[in-house]
């Protein structure tokens, strides 16, 4: 692609086709939004620190780019996505035709000097490489919250009139600026702006078909062009990346300009700098290897190479009652209030330390409410151990277990009905109801003589479960957005 000469152009090979400056402005507006998702991701595991530069990201960006940019303008003659497309920056000679081709064959090197950018031809480059797309982002963020029909929609119900668009009796300058900020992007950005991308596609069109010499109009109100890199600029580009050249190899160096003249400042900026030339090809070739990674079938045969001699048991509560065995057993001491069934005896005669005690919680050191595993049976599958019911929209938890969508939606939050009814004393239906004694919490320790009767809150001395899994009483990452769908 460096040497491949235009279609249109058959004796300049230094002439860089169309489609070589479309693949480099593509390059080049994929990097701000590429370093602001990187930033973003960033700053949602150091906010402290990064969450001012994020607000900032345009400024901060502009200020980057103007450096990176400047160093590599005055060194290689292009810009940084250009320089890597083999491309550079030069100015129009004021002869016929701009051209001088038997110069450029004969005397590469004295041609390349007198085209080479010069202090004002770069600070003019830096205007429209910085310049003009920071203004353009600030525009058209501008537009989309101040002038925007579809903003409007969104946020107010449709387009309509805001009486805070108009100015107070008394403005102040801020307020003058603003109303005529807001009333230059709703009537005349419109229009700047369609003249903007219809004067680029304009030249671009001329610039195919060999009619200008500039693909940009802004290249053509500053007087450069954009070039291939002629093996005269290779030449010097290796000198740079070589050292200083003012200082040549075989000169004697001053003692001490070994590892601390590298370390110097003087010496880092270049080196830093020029480095990156080097990481956008290696980025780009990690980011293609990432994709090539998730999408082929490789990684998936390779995971399950990895995890198929790992046998995972199925998770096993012990010691929890079925709900339906509690329900026969109340409702024979219903019955009968002076016997007590068999199951009923080795609980209350057990000691405590085989009573099957509630999870405790390691920050507030309080049991945790948790409920019970659906009995075993040929629907134990398919029922919530919340509700009890067949499972509606089933959702997985990260512990494994399965519930309705609605159920774990609403524990994790803190709002289901059953965990209110137990915190208020009205409920129960615990894993472990059937061991509590009247009086005594679920650690088996004595309490208030009414801290088990109905109609007693247990605020301060049971959590909820909130946030938790309602089975294990484990912590829940991620709250609700921790929970998965389970298609069935």
């Amino acid at each position: 692609m460096e040497y491949l000469p235009s279609l249109q152009q058959e004796f300049d090979e230094l002439k860089p086709s169309l489609f070589e400056l479309l693949a480099e402005q593509q390059l080049s507006d994929l990097l701000p939004p590429s370093l602001r998702y990187i930033l973003a991701v960033a700053t949602h595991r150091h906010p402290r620190y990064l969450l001012r530069v994020l607000n900032s990201f345009d400024e901060v960006y502009a200020v980057l780019s103007l450096i990176v940019e400047r160093y590599y303008l005055r060194n290689f003659g292009g810009s940084f996505t250009e320089n890597f497309y083999s491309l550079k920056r030069e100015r129009v000679l004021l002869t016929k035709n701009g051209e001088i081709p038997r110069a450029q064959l004969g005397a590469p090197g004295p041609v390349r000097d007198s085209l080479k950018l010069r202090t004002p031809d770069v600070w003019k480059n830096l205007l429209i490489m910085v310049g003009v797309p920071y203004l353009k982002r600030k525009l058209d963020e501008g537009y989309d919250i101040h002038a925007a029909p579809q903003a409007s929609l969104l946020m107010s119900g449709g387009p309509r009139y805001n009486p805070s668009d108009d100015l107070p009796p008394s403005p102040t300058i801020r307020q003058r600026f603003m109303h005529a900020y807001k009333w230059f992007l709703r009537n005349v950005y419109p229009s700047v702006n369609a003249a903007y991308y219809f004067s680029i596609l304009a030249f671009n069109l001329a610039y195919l078909f060999d009619n200008t010499k500039y693909s940009s109009p802004f290249l053509w109100l500053i007087g450069s062009r954009i070039r291939r890199l002629s093996s005269a600029d290779h030449h010097a580009i290796a000198k740079i990346l070589e050292g200083n050249p003012q200082n040549p190899r075989g000169a004697r160096s001053r003692p001490g300009s070994g590892l601390l003249g590298l370390l110097s400042p003087q010496n880092i900026y270049p080196q830093l700098l020029t480095s990156l030339r080097y990481f956008l090809p290696a980025s780009i070739f990690a980011l293609k290897f990432l994709e090539w990674w998730h999408a082929s079938d490789f990684s998936r045969q390779l995971a399950r190479k990895a995890t198929d001699a790992l046998e995972l048991p199925a998770p096993i509560t012990k010691g929890m009652v079925p709900p339906s065995e509690r329900k026969q057993t109340a409702k024979s001491e219903k019955q009968d209030p002076t016997t007590t069934s068999p199951s009923r005896k080795p609980a209350l005669k057990s000691s405590p330390a085989k009573r099957i005690q509630p999870p405790i919680s390691a920050s507030s050191y309080l049991p945790i409410f948790t409920v019970p595993l659906p009995p075993a049976g040929s629907d134990a599958a398919s029922s919530c151990p919340v509700c009890l019911n067949q499972l509606t929209n089933p959702t997985a938890c990260q512990t494994g277990y399965v519930y309705c969508y609605v159920c774990i939606f609403h524990w994790l939050n803190g709002e289901h009905q059953r965990q209110l009814d137990f915190m208020n004393g009205d409920g129960a239906g615990a894993a472990w109801e059937d061991d509590l004694v009247d009086g005594e919490d679920g650690n088996g320790e004595r309490d208030d003589a009414d801290a088990a009767r109905p109609g007693k809150s247990r605020q301060g001395k049971w959590e909820s479960g909130k946030g938790r899994c309602p089975v294990t009483g484990r912590k829940v990452l991620g709250g609700t957005e921790g929970l998965r769908r389970v298609l069935i």
